[in-house]
């Protein structure tokens, strides 16, 4: 791929993530047919968002330069079929021209959730009333890493100001629609007070998110869109805001009842709207026939067969068809419903009708038994008694499906599906959801048990599966080639590796990375002249998941949010969208991106909500599976995220998930599980925070045991960047330095370590030092060499022609007819720089040759604030500097070489990623 076309979006990629962003349009509400706006109405259109559209969350999953963004009101202006009340909108535009977008000064997670909103008066809504027949309400909020969502008003409340303009404007209008431009579910029940006829969330929908919307609201596209997340009431009906938000501990009592399926059993009156609830412009009918047991390829499942009919007159639509398994209670409690299938119609014509095929294997409905209450501890099995089935268009709007003529698949004895070993159980006691007698309204009483600890020893299992030591050879002139060609083993070729090269080679280098793309997270493999020297290739990851970031300001396409790509319910188009993604990943020579995220939507407040898909696992996992397939089809790899149990960013580096290993399998790991056995993935991220005692990255039983255990992973694991690990035996204290406690956990890659800093990185962290401590073997590490050398080899980065120089190449001095002498530093041998953040400054070359650039640099930024700028020589780039947080602390970096003759030259900093203060800038000539 011609490095020209680095930093061009791929062509038609963002025209099509406007269909994606217009399908995950949820409809909650439209009464009297409000929307869509019709071609003979004005429309008024209030709130400050109409302008300052979001298009992502904030943080590394929000991070894309786009070469441009669309909005709500120049969207809908945009359309012929209805007209816009100007005089209003002229209102809005000259009050932001006074008070602009905050974006908190751009540092990170600086940015607030809201924005300020443009008072209204009584006489501004009454001249729009005359002027117009409808109003919309357009409400944004944002959220991200490091930075959770609040049960505060500017963030999941309304504000006085804008409660204040829904009060005004449904006093003054009779037909009112408010559009949620949010990258999470917020509350709602402030519905109950205003007459508001329709309600619609367009999430973030990318960079085409504002004519998405606007797609919706004029009619061109129908909304399919469906809940992935239970809006209860109120903040205090979600079963984990109890124990959420805490420091330290964050403990799971509501264990397999997240969302709906602890609504559906215990609380079904605090729901305000449903999982899987969404409206269409259009009515849709339904039939399911009796569904019939089949055995497929060796394999017994339950097929539905679905007819689903447009019986509206106006509008083509699509709707959702939602398969939901009660299971018997029995020993071990079950939610009342569970999602075990679905599928997206395609788009109906008025009076159209179609027929949809449903499968479901009978061992997916298998519930997992940590505590031996059935016989089978450790172990998938299915409880006697019938197993009953659903089907509708939400949770709650469903019919009971008979199976083969009977009430429902009958288990007539306990059936053993699949015995496992202990694994992530908790340490310490704690109590656990359980429900307990039926109740008159079909629901259950909530009862607490204890949830069972861990038994095993994780020593002995540690110490009894350690990977044999191969015997160190040297360099015997094995390339990398050679293994791909099946001329030598993996091992052999590993075993040429010295110690120095094995703790080198899992270092990633980053971010900004001179090797590879500019701007990107990471560089790893070849990072060494030796490792080059074995034929590894360099290469690359890239922050996602909805869209390249490039520090350094290059272009890419940004894609709608996952909160909107799961409300599409269609994982055939959020496929087709990733495919795209690959390609663009190609073209910019990527060969990861760090996504998807897939933790579960546990609680509404998780500021990182917005890159997952969903409180449901199943549905999850789909999603996952179509990103990734997508990704893998367009020549590069996913990465998912964050393994596992990310459902806070409040203390995200340290709080303890205390959960039981029956909601780690059921739920939290399940969509985890899913992509690596259907989507392909060859990456997988760990978490910042611990499961249970033992840190994400430093977890054996999660890294190991399950991962590639019992999952057969074959890929690499790297940790999420500067993160923390512990002992996998002992637990106790953590620190980024303990690189040896991570690869006993076959946690491979540790992200990341300053450029060039892999090879001389050795008194920062424990790994050589471990080794001859005994408390690490040449076996662990070589393991993870051999997992990474095997990626590499799958890698699109081997298949590329790489050439390994980091010099921006020869650079002429600048013509003056009158030179700026007041601002001229002249470059002398190892002299620095003073750069002005604000003004070029000018510097002298008198003695030709190449320069390799250093930086010293600091950042006032927390220690996983990101931050970047570029360094700018004669207006073009020619390198990028980019740090975490440093406290206000100096460092210095290494930066690319740059070949210089006598003249002129003038240098700038421009700020890509604010926060960044660049204090000299040294040129020490190499040649």
């Amino acid at each position: 791929m011609s490095e020209q076309l680095i930093g061009v979006p791929l062509e038609g990629f963002a025209e099509f993530s406007r269909k994606v962003a217009a399908e995950g349009a949820v409809l909650l509400k439209n009464d009297f047919n409000t929307l869509p706006l019709q071609s003979d109405e004005v429309i008024s259109v209030f709130g400050r968002v109409q302008q300052d559209y979001y298009r992502s969350g904030t943080g590394s999953g929000g991070s894309v330069n786009v070469s441009y963004t669309t909005n709500l009101i120049d969207s809908l202006m945009e359309k012929d079929q209805i007209k816009i009340n100007q005089t209003l909108a002229s209102i809005y535009k000259d009050w932001i021209l006074e008070h602009p977008f905050d974006n908190g000064g751009g540092g990170w997670a600086a940015e607030p959730w809201h924005q300020k909103e443009m008072p209204l008066t009584k006489a501004i809504v009454q001249e729009a009333k005359n002027q117009s027949d409808k109003a919309v309400i357009v409400i944004g909020r944002t959220a991200g890493e490091d930075q959770d969502n609040a049960a505060e008003q500017g963030s999941y409340l309304l504000t006085g100001d804008e409660l204040k303009m829904i009060e005004l404007v449904t006093d003054h209008f009779d037909r009112v629609a408010v559009v949620l431009n949010t990258s999470n579910i917020i509350d709602t029940s402030w519905l109950q007070n205003y007459n508001v006829q329709a309600l619609l969330y367009t999430w973030h929908g990318g960079m085409e998110g504002g004519r998405a919307a606007s797609d919706v609201l004029v009619g061109e596209v129908t909304p399919s869109g469906k809940l992935t997340d239970t809006i209860a009431y109120a903040i205090d009906d979600y079963p984990a805001t109890t124990n959420y938000g805490d420091d330290l501990k964050n403990i799971y009592a509501e264990d397999i009842y997240v969302g709906y399926r602890y609504f559906e059993t215990f609380a079904p009156e605090k729901v305000q709207f449903p999982f899987g609830f969404g409206l269409s412009y259009t009515t849709f009918e339904f039939n399911c026939a009796p569904a019939q047991t089949k055995t497929v390829d060796g394999t017994e499942h339950i097929e539905f067969n679905v007819t689903v009919k447009n019986t509206g007159s106006a509008y083509a639509g699509k709707e959702v068809i939602q398969v939901y398994l009660e299971a018997p209670q029995g020993k071990l409690g079950q939610p009342t419903r569970s999602l075990v299938a679905f599928t997206k119609t395609k788009l109906l014509q008025p009076g159209e009708e179609e027929s949809v095929l449903l499968r479901i294997r009978i061992d997916s409905l298998a519930s997992y038994d940590d505590a031996g209450v059935t016989g089978y501890r450790s172990a998938y099995v299915l409880e006697s008694g019938h197993y009953l089935f659903h089907v509708g268009t939400s949770v709650r709007e469903t019919i009971q499906v008979n199976v083969d003529q009977e009430t429902g698949y009958f288990v007539p004895e306990i059936r053993l599906i699949k015995q496992l070993e202990e694994a992530l159980a908790p340490i310490e006691q704690f109590k656990r959801m359980m429900p307990g007698k039926k109740l008159a309204n079909g629901c259950y009483q909530l009862t607490y048990v204890d949830t069972p600890q861990r038994q095993i020893s994780i020593r002995d299992r540690i110490e009894t599966r350690m990977p044999e030591e191969l015997e160190q050879t040297g360099d015997q002139g094995f390339k990398l080639q050679d293994v791909a060609d099946r001329k030598v083993s993996i091992e052999t070729f590993v075993s040429q590796f010295s110690d120095q090269e094995l703790a080198t080679i899992i270092r990633g280098e980053g971010m900004s990375s001179p090797l590879v793309t500019s701007g990107t997270a990471s560089a790893f493999g070849g990072v060494s002249d030796s490792l080059l020297n074995y034929g590894l290739p360099v290469a690359s990851t890239a922050d996602g998941p909805s869209g390249i970031r490039m520090d350094s300001g290059e272009k890419a396409t940004q894609v709608p949010i996952g909160t909107l790509l799961a409300a599409t319910w269609d994982e055939k188009i959020v496929e087709e969208l990733y495919v795209l993604e690959g390609k663009e990943l190609a073209r910019n020579q990527i060969d990861l991106l760090l996504g998807p995220g897939i933790n579960l939507r546990r609680h509404p407040l998780n500021g990182r909500n917005f890159e997952y898909f969903s409180e449901d696992p199943f549905l999850t996992g789909v999603m996952a599976i179509a990103n990734s397939r997508g990704i893998v089809k367009g020549g590069a790899h996913a990465t998912p995220k964050h393994f596992a149990v990310n459902s806070q960013e409040h203390s995200r580096t340290k709080v303890n998930a205390v959960v039981s290993e029956r909601a780690l399998r059921q739920l939290y790991l399940k969509g985890f599980e899913m992509i690596i056995k259907e989507g392909g993935a060859k990456g997988v991220m760990t978490a910042y925070n611990p499961i249970n005692g033992h840190w994400s990255a430093s977890n054996y039983d999660l890294n190991t045991t399950i991962l590639r255990g019992e999952w057969g992973f074959d890929g690499i694991v790297m940790t999420d960047w500067w993160a923390h690990m512990n002992d996998p035996i002992d637990a106790g204290e953590s620190d980024r330095r303990n690189t040896h406690h991570m690869i006993r956990a076959q946690n491979d890659l540790y992200m990341v370590v300053a450029n060039y800093g892999a090879e001389v990185n050795s008194s920062q962290d424990h790994t050589l030092e471990a080794l001859e401590a005994g408390t690490l073997t040449r076996g662990e590490l070589q393991r993870s060499a051999i997992n990474i050398c095997r990626f590499l080899i799958d890698a699109p980065v081997f298949n590329r022609n790489q050439t390994f120089n980091d010099s921006f190449g020869k650079l002429a001095p600048l013509t003056f007819s009158e030179e700026p002498t007041d601002r001229v530093q002249n470059l002398e041998p190892n002299q620095k720089l003073k750069p002005n953040s604000k003004e070029p400054i000018f510097f002298k070359v008198e003695e030709a040759g190449e320069y390799r650039m250093f930086a010293d640099l600091s950042s006032p930024g927390a220690d996983l604030a990101q931050t970047s700028c570029n360094i700018v020589i004669n207006n073009q780039t020619v390198a990028t500097a980019q740090t975490n947080g440093t406290d206000g602390k100096t460092i210095k970096q290494k930066l690319q070489r740059i070949e210089l003759t006598q003249g002129l030259y003038e240098l700038k900093i421009k700020f890509t990623k604010p926060g960044i203060v660049i204090e000299e800038i040294q040129f020490i000539k190499v040649n």
